[in-house]
């Protein structure tokens, strides 16, 4: 790692620090306005806005550093509406609108993943879900929270020895007259303290009937008896990621999602159009990510120099970036066409599964060029690209792993066993 008399790079290090580098966001919009409706145009550079004013990046390395979920640029997310973009008019949303979330995301997690990740748990995994599969009720109750608070849900799904095949979740729910009672453990569940709910998967019947027996229920993050233990996680800072622990947590019958409807109907639940969203919620952070690490990139090799010259003026650099930069454009492409057809309300199991495989490892690749080519400096922190590597290396394994989406699309495509 050693560098030549003078560290040339160091000068640029320290303006990054001092907040004079070229801005990671500069490209984007025409690099991304793939004939984008005039709402989602106005949308995105009013968000590009907010990002330089109220999350700059000396900010948001001190998030990553700290693994501190800055609340109060989440509220003013809400504030502007954000959340909104996916809970339906009567709510005090503007309609579901997958593109316009898919863009918020990428942005979003391009920048800070302290910000982005919390903005999926309230619009999506708070706002889709309740929109998607909640009782009448709950969602009066709780979707405009949603979009006025920004509301957050976290995940209770996987658990120690159980990851891709959910139905074999050993959290149980036992009913006791007008209350749930629920005793298990959950693993990985990212946002855990900073949720009003968990959104936590529970058997409520016999194990043998493994896809009948499974219901979701709405667990406060402050109910008695639960137990929290933090996970040292490589990256995704900001959130944090629980062991969570029910100890008899008790919580009404009225929790569980969808009420009368929902109990014992979880597997509907989990299978339905909120996976293919969950699936593109994980692609769109991948994109955000190597748009960064792409940004970061092409500024450095016009500023390093060395034999005189800046890197980008050598073949190699030029190629590896040319490469990054069409990759990106292909991981973009793939992205907002399965979104679109979302939008448009049509089957598109096998476009959400193609777009998560293909973003998320492409853009796994694009980053991790990306740092080759700011050589050494790439793997400190001084840095934003240390970051996004960290990051990165997640994206294949979240929302169904790059292993799970093949076997789907070989089984849709109907590939001969």
């Amino acid at each position: 790692m050693n560098e030549p008399a003078g560290r040339p790079a160091a000068n640029l290090g320290r303006r990054r620090r001092e907040g004079a580098a070229p801005d990671p966001l500069s490209h984007r919009i025409d690099m991304t306005n793939f004939h984008e409706a005039e709402h989602i145009q106005m949308l995105r550079e009013t968000l590009l806005r907010f990002i330089e004013k109220e999350m700059p990046l000396d900010l948001v390395r001190k998030w990553d550093r700290d693994n501190h979920f800055p609340r109060e640029v989440h509220a003013k997310l809400a504030a502007l509406g954000l959340m909104g973009l996916t809970v339906p008019e009567e709510y005090g949303g503007g309609g579901r609108d997958v593109r316009a979330t898919i863009m918020a995301i990428e942005l979003l997690c391009g920048r800070s993943m302290a910000v982005g990740g919390p903005y999926i748990q309230s619009a999506c995994y708070a706002g889709l879900n309740l929109a998607e599969v909640g009782s009448e009720r709950q969602k009066a109750e709780l979707l405009p929270r949603v979009v006025e608070e920004g509301m957050i849900f976290a995940y209770g799904i996987s658990e120690p020895d159980v990851g891709a095949d959910v139905a074999s979740v050993r959290t149980t729910g036992r009913v006791e007259g007008d209350r749930l009672i629920v005793n298990g453990s959950k693993r990985f569940c990212s946002g855990a303290t900073i949720a009003s709910y968990i959104y936590t998967l529970v058997r409520t019947g016999p194990r043998e009937d493994r896809h009948r027996n499974l219901t979701l229920v709405l667990i406060p993050s402050d109910a008695d008896g639960i137990t929290f233990e933090a996970q040292d996680a490589l990256g995704l800072k900001g959130t944090g990621t629980y062991d969570v622990t029910f100890a008899d947590v008790s919580v009404p019958l009225a929790n569980v999602v969808g009420e009368e409807a929902g109990f014992n109907n979880a597997w509907a639940m989990l299978v339905g159009p909120g996976l293919d969203i969950e699936k593109m919620e994980v692609a769109a952070m991948a994109l955000g990510i190597a748009s960064a690490a792409v940004e970061e990139a092409w500024a450095y090799a016009q500023e390093r120099v060395q034999f005189g010259k800046p890197i980008s003026a050598f073949q190699s650099v030029r190629h590896m970036l040319a490469e990054a930069r069409t990759k990106l454009h292909a991981c973009r492409a793939v992205t907002y066409q399965a979104a679109d057809a979302l939008d448009r309300a049509e089957d598109a199991s096998l476009e959400t599964s193609m777009a998560k495989l293909f973003v998320c490892q492409t853009a796994q690749e694009i980053v991790l060029a990306c740092q080759q080519v700011l050589g050494a400096y790439g793997y400190i922190k001084e840095f934003d690209m240390e970051r996004h590597v960290r990051d990165i290396l997640v994206m294949p394994i979240l929302g169904g792993s790059s292993a799970i989406q093949k076997n789907n699309i070989c089984n849709m495509l109907k590939l001969r066993k």
